[in-house]
């Protein structure tokens, strides 16, 4: 039996051999056969689904079906802004070659698709400045673009260019039985005799993922011929993820105590984040007053035990938070309600997340002018701030020094005089901080020039015949002329002119 990896041998070659998901797969094919008519409304799709159902093998089931390039990138690449513009950007914006070598022109339907899997991963300096590149690519590509995504909220929250300008597909996962007929054919194929109770065994405990369950089956029936239920057994069930959408609908809207605890153990987030999405949608979900005083004290008990947790940094506190959160607000909600209103995303968090690259800018300023005076960040954000605002807004030259002495970025001194990168007092002072260096002239060496400066040989000296009255005369040298007298002492050097000297924050 061969020992390759059986999920990408038996990947999914077309649309029609996606499993669970045959909407999601012809809408893909009617948003690329748009393609041919031109550029469509929405130049990029979002696929949203659990790991292991698809979305990867869908996309590229769609580029071999219409012939398409692949380009793709996913979360082993680098992805900060500068590697997706060289890689995503530039390829969104030119033509292709066929993997033969063959010139492939968009004109004529030769395109490629890009792929940037597990886009909602995008964290810290590893993949800095991708945001803004991926926004830029969605509204100008030239070539079809779809973006793979867990968690779709993660990745719309950085930008509302993602849920605007962009078609979302969603994923579902799929059926245990839709699940077992793929390892049917597989073991078929394998040539692996399998009873149909380890077949059912395997299908429902990989929870809807069909990834997941390819896996376990290669892993049983690797070395053998013949697989029995009592094999599958011993195959532990995949732990599902759950996310804080079904959390909330579960304790406010069903308000099944059991079931919304069970959520939030999968869910696997802090409760002081929990706490934050119950205030945001709890108000929305009371049917009275006396309800949402009670739902809310019992809130305020959970975040007692949270500042406790802070104080004394005993974290067994949280499993009390959790039970007033989940518990304690259900035994408050007495009265039924019939609210059709969506869970919301905190109000809080969006805000948060839209002021980061402000808030780290600010972080950044303050202490790099707290290093150039000598003082603290905090003491620059409380008090001295705004004087050096209105010294940069006022002064050129205390820009330069700021560009020069405090090596602020465009950026930074842009958040400091609020005004974008691109405004001309940010580009003067950064050239007049840091000056190009001149170039040397080239200058043009002919052949000719070469030969003069290139070193002549020695020649050996030739002697010539001097006559004996000119050999014997002495030759007689006359001494050189004193110079006049004179009692004026030697004129002085010319004095120098005096140096202009580099202005310092000091100065002003």
């Amino acid at each position: 039996m061969p020992a390759d990896d059986w999920t990408e041998k038996y990947r999914p070659q077309t649309l029609k051999e996606i499993v669970g998901n045959p909407t999601s797969a012809e809408t893909m094919h009617q948003w690329a056969l748009s393609w041919e008519k031109g550029t469509p409304k929405f130049r990029a799709l979002v696929l949203i689904g659990t790991p292991g159902i698809g979305k990867t093998s869908s996309a590229e089931a769609l580029a071999r079906e219409m012939g398409w390039g692949l380009v793709e990138m996913n979360a082993s690449d680098q992805r900060t802004g500068g590697a997706i513009q060289d890689i995503a950007t530039r390829a969104s914006n030119f033509n292709t070659f066929d993997a033969d070598g063959s010139y492939m022109s968009a004109s004529n339907g030769g395109r490629k698709l890009i792929i940037l899997d597990e886009a909602d991963s995008l964290y810290g300096n590893s993949d800095r400045g991708a945001m803004p590149v991926i926004v830029d690519l969605i509204r100008n590509t030239r070539q079809p673009v779809i973006l793979i995504c867990n968690d779709f909220y993660e990745l719309s929250r950085r930008s509302s260019a993602i849920k605007s300008e962009t078609m979302q597909i969603t994923f579902r996962k799929p059926q245990a039985a839709s699940i077992a007929k793929v390892l049917m054919k597989i073991c078929a194929k394998e040539r692996v005799i399998i009873a149909p109770e380890a077949i059912q065994t395997i299908a429902e405990n990989a929870g809807g993922d069909l990834r997941a369950a390819v896996r376990d089956l290669q892993s049983i029936a690797l070395g053998r011929r013949e697989v029995t239920a009592e094999m599958a057994e011993h195959i532990s069930q995949r732990e599902s993820r759950s996310d804080m959408f079904e959390f909330i609908h579960m304790l406010l809207k069903k308000r099944n105590a059991p079931a919304a605890k069970q959520l939030l153990r999968e869910c696997d987030v802090d409760p002081g984040t929990v706490s934050v999405w119950i205030d945001e949608n709890l108000p929305k979900n009371c049917a009275s007053r006396q309800d949402l005083c009670d739902a809310y004290n019992a809130l305020s008990r959970a975040d007692v035990y949270l500042g406790r947790v802070g104080k004394r940094m005993y974290y067994g506190l949280w499993s009390y938070a959790n039970d007033m959160m989940v518990y304690g607000i259900t035994d408050g909600l007495r009265t039924p309600t019939m609210s059709f209103e969506r869970v919301s995303f905190p109000t809080y968090l969006s805000k948060m997340s839209r002021s980061r690259t402000t808030r780290a800018l600010r972080k950044s300023v303050a202490m790099k002018l707290g290093m150039l005076i000598h003082t603290s960040a905090n003491t620059i954000l409380s008090e001295s701030m705004d004087f050096f605002r209105a010294m940069a807004v006022d002064d050129a030259d205390f820009r330069v020094i700021l560009v020069k002495d405090a090596m602020l970025e465009p950026d930074e001194l842009g958040f400091l005089m609020g005004c974008k990168t691109d405004d001309k007092r940010i580009k003067a002072a950064m050239l007049a901080a840091h000056p190009p260096e001149p170039k040397e002239p080239k200058t043009r060496t002919t052949r000719a020039k070469k030969t003069q400066a290139a070193p002549a040989e020695p020649k050996a000296p030739v002697k010539k015949e001097v006559p004996a009255a000119v050999v014997e005369a002495p030759i007689v040298q006359e001494p050189a002329p004193a110079p006049p007298a004179s009692d004026s002492p030697p004129p002085a050097d010319p004095p120098a002119a005096p140096k202009s000297r580099q202005k310092s924050l000091f100065d002003f």
